[in-house]
């Protein structure tokens, strides 16, 4: 794993530990959550996508990419709630309008539930829903090999560098970019927009994607879970890649208990809408600006 030192300003949270964040532009920001767990920002081109539009809010999780490396968690849905709300602070935010990718849509979802006062418009893109793992990870599994079996080339080394217990930083990146690789609607182009993701490669935390994921697994899915939608009140908007591995079904739960929601769903999109459908993306997220709370 790759330890990079901080860059730019830092967040401290509530227990001492800091997190990279930036901002750019002033007024009402964008609050940007990424995925993983265990990753970092990537969202530079989304940034530049709505740089006319919205200030956006870019911030590296706990124990992840620019952040403060040298701690032991704790790796939990609560501590990272925590440090989003330190993000808030730091910022001087009363409210914020927030946008959180695959993961990161989990999180950001998390905070609204918590503290709803403190949000005024959610976009939820890419989740995968509020049920169990049983209603989309099998079939994400299933269009991972799928997509990747396309060159079986391709599939038989993401198994060979799968199976390995110890990579090489090189190897670890190169594993990634054929995982992700899977994510793009555009095949062709599939293996290039991975690697920009990648670049640069600032390490995958494993303990904290183990502790978060088991985390889901365990308390994802109940009912309390559904309620607690059931009474947010809070507009969201869910942005979808029609052409992403993980099955959209797996969010109807959370549309359907969502009071005010609507959705969009790209259809020549992936896991990455604002990657291959920039336009479709922004026309979503315009309409959201204007009508937040």
């Amino acid at each position: 794993m790759t330890v990079t030192r901080n860059e730019g300003p830092t967040v401290t949270a509530d227990d001492g530990v800091r997190l990279w964040a930036a901002r750019s532009g002033s007024g009402d920001p964008l609050v940007l959550c990424h995925g993983g767990p265990g990753l970092w920002d990537y969202f530079e081109d989304l940034a530049e996508l709505l740089a006319d539009l919205t200030p956006v809010v870019r911030w590296d999780q706990r124990g992840c990419g620019r952040s403060q490396r040298e701690v032991s968690g704790p790796w939990t849905l609560a501590r990272f709630v925590a440090d989003l709300d330190a993000v808030r602070r730091h910022f001087g935010l009363r409210r914020m309008t927030l946008l959180g990718h695959s993961w990161g849509a989990q999180l950001a979802l998390s905070y609204a539930l918590a503290h709803p006062r403190r949000v005024s418009a959610l976009m939820y893109v890419s989740g995968t829903g509020i049920g169990p793992d049983s209603d989309w990870f099998g079939t994400f599994r299933e269009n991972l090999h799928a997509r990747l079996g396309e060159r079986p080339e391709r599939l038989a080394r993401w198994r060979e560098l799968t199976g390995r217990p110890h990579l090489s930083e090189d190897e670890e990146r190169e594993r990634a970019v054929l995982q992700w690789s899977a994510d793009y609607a555009d095949r062709e182009r599939a293996l290039e927009h991975a690697g920009r993701l990648t670049d640069p490669w600032l390490g995958i935390n494993a303990e904290c994607s183990r502790a978060l994921n088991d985390e889901r697994r365990r308390n994802w899915g109940t009912p309390g879970l559904h309620d607690a939608c059931a009474s947010l009140d809070v507009p969201v908007l869910i942005v979808d890649g029609a052409r992403d591995p993980r099955p959209r079904s797996a969010v109807d739960s959370l549309e359907r208990a969502l009071p005010r929601v609507r959705r969009v769903t790209l259809p020549e999109a992936g896991h990455a809408p604002w990657v291959e459908d920039p336009k479709g993306f922004r026309e979503a997220l315009t309409a959201a600006l204007r009508a937040r709370g």
